[in-house]
């Protein structure tokens, strides 16, 4: 613009003037007080931030080198010889078996370190390059930050440190959580070198299929220890780890296909490999072996022996016990599931697979099988609301509808859902929906417990025949079933007290002649019938399975005796109801488990000292720390000389009295044989100088053994000792005999020493109870016909001509229940199966 000089002086006054001066000022001080609150401004967002970072930081987790390893590790089970695997035990969140970074092959670290991290072995604990190019690149995005920028030591904390991440709600707790992460892998850079941070990361990952870190991977999709992967199977691994479900090989595998390949590229890139060994590994048809492992992995599902559901069940007792670690049932549960135990058992594998497969051959048992039923129904209603129903719904319907008086016993599977189907047609409603489980069990059933009776440490264990189905269910052999052992109380509680603390001996005789309860003058039967024998010596008592000469037995010695020996042979399911005259025939309130009667016998195998049953010997913790040392637990129940007597006598019983079917090839063996009346359980507690093993046989719903089937389990038994003496190459022994032990003859009739026309037999005694005194000498009665001799083959029990009145069963009780001070009315007299007309010397008992 042009001006003449005139304007130009104008203008220049008009500058100049004092308004335009103040003007002036006004605009520069304002500015100033602009600057000055920009700056006021970021000094105040400095140091607030400052303050902001302090507090986040001082709110940080403490941190220690232990705390970032991963929590929760699957628990071992070992064998007997301290190295097998039988077991693994793990609970969601667990399924982790930890290697040490010297245990897993360089490439499957590489492999990682190339995917997720390729800058670990040079940074500090955080990647500025890295969180750098994420902003850029969500910038590039329209601010969508997608991009990753955590380190391997980052993940790490954030697994273990922060494992509620994934319930962040807002924008704001995931920074606070971010700038924690990395204030703390700053700190755990500074404490921990670059292997153990490795070797943590890889044992906490989350790889898909129920796996956490890379061994229990590597078992999942390869069958193989870690340290046995290629350079394919490591790539593969490592590529599942930025998403577990779409990565997954197994349900996504050109998914992970694609990820692999950009491992193997970033770990040639990155020179962890050469060019020959990236194109190999590329090659590799990787996912048909895995499709085919996963396979067997279907087709075997899991389920745990009944074995190491018994050990799973002791060990969480002793963790909760006061006398043991003192747990709360949560943490012992913790421990177990997933505190990565070593736990050291018992079980001897030979020895389970013998039990197993017999008492899995169907050969072995009644032809006639038939089915139980157990089950369990939900039913959900068209409004939401929900009917649980179970096996007693079914049983009640039977009974009701068609008179079953068993209700959960079959013919075949069809009859069985048929009934299923029956019942659910009587309660559906419109719109309902059914979630229900079925188990059916081949019946008649049966348990066996094998024991050294040494140390207690239970070999073998089967709760039951045919496949087990379910995961801690009913375990016959442990604790899940109480059962009548019948006659083999007569051992425990009448005569092991008799011999050991009343001053009696096998020697001394009894009458056999009509005799009644002296509490409710019921009559006591035989279990052949009615007919008596007359003086008979406690031996011949013991051998022929003699119930009143066992009932006056335990009359004189008192109730009480035999009540605190069988609570000193370790039986727990006594009740002071017990206290009644039939104990001595097993008559009890609840019955027994067979691994405390197994244990009990295995006391008198040992010489008389009681070992508590065990099924693990130690367990480690994760560490390898000894937590629980699980032997030694041991009391004297009996002399070492009554131990030896019971086992003489107890030799009869099975070279010629009711248990012959269980003699043994080329071993002696002792035992007691058990049956309750009606035949609804049978028992047989035998040992040899090595093993003591029990066997019961009998339905689950109580239901009478047919004729003809009273030999079966002592024939079964027969064939388990065998072949363990045959597997383990015993070879033969003899019962040890205390040298204190002596010998007399004495007269049968009176017990005392024999004189001249005496009828004599040699007799063992312990030193304080051998008789002194000669027999007077007594008229002979005219003798009675001979029985007749054990035929070659055993017939098979018959009906008596007279048998016992309505004999009643002491696992199923009359509706009305009976007075515990007295015995059930008709008592469990007749505990043997009955004697045929002609019987053979090996009728059993």
């Amino acid at each position: 613009m042009n001006y003449g000089k005139r304007k130009a002086s104008t203008q220049q006054k008009k500058i100049t003037s004092k308004a335009n001066m103040r003007k002036k000022k006004i605009g520069v001080r304002l500015f100033k007080g602009f600057l000055l609150c920009i700056l006021l401004f970021c000094v105040v967002g400095v140091v607030g931030g400052v303050l902001i970072m302090k507090k986040v930081i001082d709110e940080a987790p403490e941190i220690t080198p232990e705390s970032i390893k991963p929590q929760g590790y699957t628990s071992t089970v070992f064998a007997d010889d301290g190295v097998t695997e039988t077991e693994h035990f793990t609970s969601a969140g667990a399924n982790r078996v930890y290697k040490t970074i010297d245990e897993i092959p360089i490439d499957l670290q590489h492999a990682f370190v190339a995917i997720e991290d390729s800058r670990f072995y040079t940074h500090k604990g955080i990647d500025p390059k890295g969180i750098l190019r994420a902003f850029w690149v969500g910038l590039s995005n329209g601010g969508h930050f997608t991009e990753g920028a955590s380190t391997i030591t980052q993940q790490l904390i954030k697994n273990n440190i922060f494992p509620n991440f994934v319930n962040e709600e807002d924008f704001s707790e995931k920074i606070v959580r971010k700038l924690q992460e990395q204030y703390l892998a700053l700190q755990v850079e500074r404490e921990l070198d670059k292997d153990s941070i490795l070797e943590s990361y890889m044992n906490t990952i989350n790889l898909g299929q129920n796996t956490l870190g890379v061994q229990a991977a590597a078992q999942r999709y390869f069958n193989k220890d870690v340290s046995e992967l290629t350079l394919s199977e490591s790539a593969t691994i490592a590529g599942i780890t930025q998403s577990p479900g779409k990565y997954n090989p197994v349900t996504n595998p050109e998914e992970n296909a694609k990820r692999r390949k950009k491992v193997l590229d970033d770990m040639l890139e990155q020179e962890f490999i050469d060019q020959a060994a990236h194109d190999e590994a590329l090659a590799d048809d990787v996912y048909s072996r895995i499709q085919t492992v996963n396979v067997q992995i279907q087709e075997e599902s899991h389920i745990t022996s009944y074995f190491n559901d018994a050990l799973a069940e002791q060990l969480m007792e002793d963790m909760i016990s006061p006398e043991g670690l003192g747990f709360s049932e949560t943490q012992a549960y913790n421990y177990i599931y997933s505190g990565g135990l070593s736990i050291y058992s018992t079980q001897n594998l030979a020895m389970q697979e013998i039990c197993d497969s017999e008492l899995n051959d169907d050969g072995n048992f009644p032809y006639n099988v038939e089915w139980g039923l157990d089950y369990a129904l939900t039913v959900t209603h068209a409004d939401g609301t929900q009917q649980n129903y179970s096996s007693g719904h079914i049983k009640k319907f039977g009974s009701e509808q068609y008179g079953d008086r068993q209700g959960l016993l079959f013919g075949s599977h069809d009859a069985a859902y048929q009934r299923i189907e029956e019942f659910k047609a009587s309660i559906a409603q419109e719109g309902d929906t059914f979630d229900e489980f079925v188990n059916l069990s081949p019946q008649p059933q049966s348990s066996v417990c094998v024991m050294d009776q040494t140390t207690g440490q239970i070999k073998a264990l089967v709760g039951g025949r045919g496949a087990k189905t379910t995961n801690r269910g009913l375990n016959r052999a442990y604790t899940g079933s109480k059962r009548q052992a019948g006659s083999c109380f007569k051992i425990l509680a009448v005569y092991a007290p008799a011999l050991d603390s009343a001053g009696l001996s096998l020697a001394n005789v009894e009458v056999d002649e009509p005799y009644r309860y002296q509490t409710t003058g019921r009559e006591v039967h035989n279990w052949w019938g009615n007919s008596y024998r007359g003086s008979v010596t406690l031996r011949k008592g013991i051998e022929q399975s003699m119930n009143i000469i066992a009932v006056k037995v335990l009359n004189k010695i008192s109730i009480s005796l035999g009540y605190e020996y069988c609570e000193k042979f370790g039986l727990t399911t006594l009740t002071e109801e017990d206290k009644v005259e039939s104990l001595a025939l097993g008559g009890i309130t609840h019955g027994v488990y067979n691994y405390e009667i197994t244990a009990a016998y295995a006391t008198i195998a040992n010489g008389g000292v009681y070992n508590r049953p065990i099924l693990y010997t130690k367990v480690l913790d994760h560490d390898g720390n000894l937590l629980i040392d699980n032997t030694g637990d041991s009391k004297t129940v009996l002399k070492e000389t009554t131990a030896a007597l019971l086992t003489n006598a107890m030799i009869d019983v099975v070279t010629k009295g009711t248990a012959t079917d269980a003699r043994l090839n080329n071993m002696p063996a002792a035992g007691k044989s058990g049956t309750t009346s009606d035949n609804k359980d049978f028992w047989f507690c035998g040992y040899t100088p090595y093993y003591t093993c029990s066997i019961w046989m009998g339905y689950d719903e109580n239901k009478e053994m047919s004729d003809g089937t009273w030999n079966y389990h002592f024939k079964i038994w027969a064939k388990i000792m065998n072949r363990i003496n045959e597997t383990l190459g015993l070879s033969y022994q003899d019962f040890k005999m205390p040298n204190s032990l002596v010998q007399k003859t004495i007269c049968t009739q009176s017990g005392l020493l024999a004189t001249s026309g005496c009828p004599a037999l040699t007799e063992l005694f312990a030193a304080d109870t051998a008789p002194s005194q000669s027999c007077a000498g007594h008229y002979v009665e005219p003798e009675e016909p001979e029985e007749p001799e054990e035929p070659e083959e055993p017939i098979e029990p018959i009906e008596p001509v007279d048998p016992p009145v309505d004999p009643v069963d002491p696992v199923d009780p009359p509706v009305d229940p009976v007075d515990p001070v007295d015995p059930p009315v008709d008592p469990v007299d007749p505990v043997e199966p009955v004697e045929p007309v002609d019987p053979p010397a090996d009728t059993t008992s």
